[in-house]
């Protein structure tokens, strides 16, 4: 699904929803409801679809077409008014305007996507509220198809599906790195873009039911948000799944893009819940056998039913994943720690729809001086003056928005720096962690393993005392019997070989602790790049504020102003449209609105 492909829409005016809702079939004019015909060609209007088509949204945001609809949301494609830059409006349903949960998880999306400032996850420019109480994100807008689409065709080869399943690990390794589970990972969720030479790069999506460690918890007692198909055990019994429940979700999404199919098969969602509690996943080599043991490993590891089982976190399942492609000579993706090919420095735009105005109050002039010479009509000259004077007076709030806009793109650049340096410090200790918890897991196993081997122990030495005891009591310590020496001495030995094992296990506890200290320390580190993170977003949300909301307020000012033009255009060309001589000039007219 192509993403920047929209209709081709104008709007002169750019209110927001319940003022603009009717447009001219012909030059796609926005108008106000009770607007009847276009004064430009005076074509009649017709009514919109969906009525945020032509509107502008927080003063900068154009509504271009729908891209796509849910319960929760339309997304639409849109430009920005002031800068040269498509994007994509996620506009929550007005049903929930009300519903101050799904507003706030809206908020949160936006936030947790913002934070992380990744390649591999699409970038949040903006959110706010529109003017009837619906709360809206701004996105990068995408070209390409969803890996559900690509995955309605069957399995994906090798060659092309691990590229993609390193993206989508280096992405959530970021995530979760900053204390961000996605909750809800599955195939429409993970957009594959398309680069000139082809390449896939994989964008996660929608962390609307995202949840930051950091944050208060939103879900209500009960409530089960996911995917059936793709939640991890842990989800189902419990709103506290850490990371490892994405895990679990990527194990699934392993598994379905190299067999066609999904690990668990039911007819309905409790079926799923149980076959997720309780049933052991299939090999996926069993299913497709030109996947390499070492993967088919991997994913078992991550179907784990306990979190415990499953890899450490996901810079290890990411080594994992590219230390398979290597084996098999597969190229891998562009190292997720360049800057991003999809940001760019703005370029700003004239303000086209002024000039539009400019050459169409020309036109007026012209429509009077051929219709009546100078001897005008005193009520379409003071229409003409009003008009001229609006255009000036828009022209003047659009030149300052512009001028705030460019103040605002300097704060977004240095709020983009700062995320990018947090996020590469945090990945480069984040792997330092993965690493120490990979040890810190092994070191536990082998102690764990030692400790057996004590109690081992401990039990023959129990079981050799009790031969002492039985031949100390024929003996009575009166009459030497030969088996009592024998039973001492298989005491002595056991009592060795005890001590030698508990040595080794303490040993094993102290190379346990010192990993754990690793791993301790490691996570200090990371735990005070994200306070100083969180100091970044809260001083730059604070800097942006004040631009954001001149910004809007200009926006407004000069899209009332415009409706005011339309209305004024209006009158000024309906008593002129029945005058033959003046075809060309609205022909004109007609020019200077594309």
């Amino acid at each position: 699904m192509p993403f920047e492909q929209g209709l081709e829409t104008r709007s002169p005016t750019g209110q927001d929803l319940g003022s603009t809702v009717k447009a001219c079939p012909v030059c796609k004019l926005k108008y106000p409801n009770e607007s009847k015909h276009c004064f430009v060609d005076g074509a009649e209007l017709t009514e919109l679809q969906d009525p945020r088509i032509g509107t502008t949204i927080s003063g900068r945001y154009q509504i271009e077409t729908v891209l796509g609809e849910g319960g929760m949301a339309t997304v639409y494609a849109a430009r920005h008014r002031l800068v040269d830059r498509p994007c994509a409006v996620k506009v929550m349903s007005a049903g929930l305007a009300r519903n101050e949960v799904i507003r706030e998880r809206f908020r949160r999306e936006a936030k947790a996507a913002q934070k992380l400032a990744h390649p591999n996850i699409i970038e949040i420019f903006d959110q706010g509220e529109t003017d009837d109480g619906c709360v809206f994100l701004v996105m990068e807008l995408l070209s390409g198809k969803t890996l559900a689409e690509v995955l309605d065709y069957g399995k994906i080869p090798l060659p092309r599906a691990l590229p993609i399943l390193i993206q989508i690990s280096r992405a959530l390794a970021r995530a979760h790195d900053l204390e961000v589970i996605h909750r809800d990972l599955k195939p429409e969720n993970i957009f594959l873009a398309q680069e000139d030479w082809g390449e896939d790069v994989v964008k996660l999506l929608d962390f609307g039911i995202a949840r930051s460690l950091q944050d208060a918890r939103l879900t209500g007692v009960g409530e089960v948000f996911g995917t059936p198909q793709y939640m991890a055990p842990e989800r189902i019994t419990s709103i506290d799944a850490g990371p490892a429940a994405d895990l679990y979700a990527l194990g699934v999404i392993m598994f379905e893009m190299l067999t066609g199919e999904l690990p668990f098969h039911a007819n309905e969602v409790t079926l799923y819940f149980i076959k997720h509690l309780k049933e052991p996943a299939p090999s996926a080599r069993s299913k497709n056998p030109e996947i390499p043991e070492a993967l088919d490993k991997l994913i078992l590891e991550l179907l784990a039913k306990d979190p415990k089982d499953r890899p450490v976190d996901c810079h290890r399942v990411h080594n994992d994943l590219v230390a398979i492609a290597g084996s098999l000579g597969i190229e891998l993706p562009a190292d997720a720690g360049e800057p991003s090919s999809m940001r760019g420095p703005a370029k700003t735009l004239p303000p086209v729809a002024i000039d539009q105005w400019v050459k169409r109050t020309r036109v007026f002039d012209e429509m009077l001086a051929k219709a009546y010479g100078t001897r005008r009509p005193a009520d379409l000259g003071d229409l003409l003056s009003a008009v001229k004077r609006l255009v000036t007076e828009v022209g003047d709030l659009r030149q300052r928005a512009i001028h705030q806009q460019r103040a605002l793109e300097d704060i977004e650049a240095r709020g983009w720096d700062g995320r990018e340096r947090f996020g590469h410090a945090v990945h480069a200790l984040g792997v330092d962690a993965s690493r120490a918890r990979d040890e810190f897991k092994a070191a536990g196993a082998v102690a764990a393993g030692l400790a057996a081997e004590l109690e081992r122990e401990r039990e023959r030495l129990t079981e050799a005392h009790r031969e002492i005891l039985l031949w100390e009591g024929r003996s009575a310590m009166m009459e030497p019997y030969a088996e009592l020496a024998v039973a001492y001495r298989d005491v002595a030995n056991v009592v060795d070989a005890w001590v030698a094992a508990g040595l080794k296990y303490k040993q094993a506890e102290q190379r346990s602790a010192q990993r754990r200290g690793e791993v301790t320390d490691l996570e200090f580190q990371i735990e005070q790049l994200r306070t100083a993170l969180a100091a970044h977003e809260e001083a730059h949300e604070k800097e942006q504020a004040h631009c954001q909301h001149e910004l809007e307020e200009l926006g407004k000012r000069a899209d009332a102003l415009e409706t005011q033009l339309l209305e004024l255009a209006t009158r000024f060309c309906a008593p002129l449209r029945a005058r033959p001589e003046l075809g060309p000039l609205f022909q004109e007219l007609e020019g200077a609105a594309a």
